[in-house]
């Protein structure tokens, strides 16, 4: 791989790990100010939306200049966010209660990542020939998860009695002084790592292509957008792996928050203890995507739907889980399971997407699909937490709908091998 492509992956490292730790922080600050539990997932909710709500937007964003400013520019606003949840008591809003102002700041950097994405992944396609594009995606998602395990557990650390009250003990400077929590503090820390990711950003290549926002209006946009959704739900095999990595983005988002009350419920851990299993699941993802990135050609992707089946099944085990000793192997299978089969088929809709309508375009037709998959799933398991509804039935039903949606993914592809053939890909798309 080229050195440039180094740069990217350090960017996305520092970026993520902020992401999550981020995530484990503000959990920590709704917990400090007694917010509702069913407040806690709301926190993803409001990080997705601008995925859906800017959708059409921020592909053409990202391919009107070079991918290295537009994420240095996403990345600012991520920062720009972090700021005002650190703030959040500075700003509050009279007669509504502080964990609101959480859940705004946390929009914004959501708003932040929505823009980031299409640049971050567009340039691979960009970058890079094609023939490189699944060991490429296992690289980037191998190392996006191993931050995702980092940030998680640092987060967590952060929040913790042992690590926070030492790094509260510390002298801070004056316009620091009114940092007085484990998430204020923790939230201070992870400014610092955003700032590492837009430095990082700075550095990214200039791929040398052409870019040039055809058109500002936003109706044009509109329009261009649900052409090019049309597009890839019409092709073939762009449709397996779109339904396919939107369902893998809904059910792992969702996935995080039953980790965590499942932890709670089945082990008696707290916060800063269930972190830990979702790092140990983000080990298990990272262990699938390096093994389908060595041994699974982008010519032969479709060919791990069943994993998404398995896994779905594999699920509904948790259930009876009552011991650490069988939760961890059980979570690492679960993550291995999901790596597996995401890599290929996010690879495979990266390639078709290029094809059809660009990379910025097509990246960002994936985040609306994926993120209003997160919304939904997110909204629906907030609202059984909101009715006391058991862990228990949450994850059976969690389960069997990850298992049939997979199996009817499937069925939809082998009728499409009825109906002519696939499009062609490259017999040297391989890693």
């Amino acid at each position: 791989m080229p050195f440039g492509f180094y740069i990217i992956m350090a960017a996305q490292f520092f970026s993520s790990l902020a992401d999550n730790a981020l995530l484990v922080a503000a959990i920590a600050l709704l917990m400090q100010l007694f917010a509702p539990e069913w407040m806690t997932p709301m926190l993803k909710f409001f990080f997705t939306v601008s995925y859906v709500l800017f959708a059409a937007v921020v592909g053409a964003f990202a391919d009107s200049m070079p991918k290295g400013r537009v994420m240095f520019i996403t990345n600012t606003i991520k920062i720009l966010g972090c700021l005002m949840i650190f703030t959040h008591d500075w700003w509050s809003i009279p007669g509504v209660d502080d964990y609101v102002t959480i859940l705004v700041g946390y929009a914004v950097v959501g708003l932040g990542a929505a823009a980031y994405s299409p640049a971050k992944y567009g340039i691979l396609t960009e970058y890079l020939p094609h023939h490189k594009l699944v060991i490429a995606n296992g690289w980037i998602e191998g190392l996006t998860v191993g931050s995702i395990i980092l940030g998680t557990l640092l987060g967590g650390a952060l929040v913790s009695d042992a690590v926070s009250n030492r790094l509260l003990a510390i002298e801070l400077p004056h316009f620091l002084s009114t940092i007085d929590s484990p998430g204020e503090i923790a939230i201070a820390f992870i400014m610092v790592l955003y700032i590492t990711a837009a430095i990082f950003n700075l550095y990214i290549p200039n791929t040398g292509v052409d870019h040039k926002m055809v058109n500002r209006n936003p109706l044009y946009l509109m329009r261009e957008f649900s052409h090019c959704m049309k597009l890839l739900w019409s092709d073939k095999l762009g449709q397996i792996s779109l339904a396919t990595t939107t369902l893998f983005w809904g059910a792992g988002a969702t996935l995080q928050f039953i980790v965590l009350k499942w932890a709670e419920t089945a082990l008696g851990y707290s916060l800063s203890q269930a972190t830990y299993l979702q790092g140990v699941c983000a080990l298990g993802i990272a262990i699938g995507a390096i093994v389908a990135a060595k041994i699974v050609p982008l010519n032969r992707a479709v060919n791990v739907i069943p994993m998404g089946i398995m896994m779905g099944l594999i699920v509904m085990t948790m259930i009876v889980v009552r011991s650490v000793y069988f939760a961890v192997p059980l979570i690492i299978i679960i993550g291995a399971l999901a790596g597996f089969f995401v890599v290929p088929m996010n690879a495979l809709l990266q390639h078709r997407g290029h094809i059809l309508m660009g990379a910025g375009h097509s990246i960002a037709v994936q985040n609306f699909n994926e993120n209003l998959s997160i919304l939904i799933m997110i909204g629906l398991y907030a609202l059984l937490i909101s009715i006391d509804l058991s862990i228990y039935i949450v994850i059976g039903m969690f389960g069997g709908f990850v298992a049939l949606s997979m199996w009817l993914v499937r069925k939809r592809h082998l009728y499409n091998l009825t109906q002519g053939p696939l499009p062609a890909i490259p017999a040297t798309a391989t890693h």
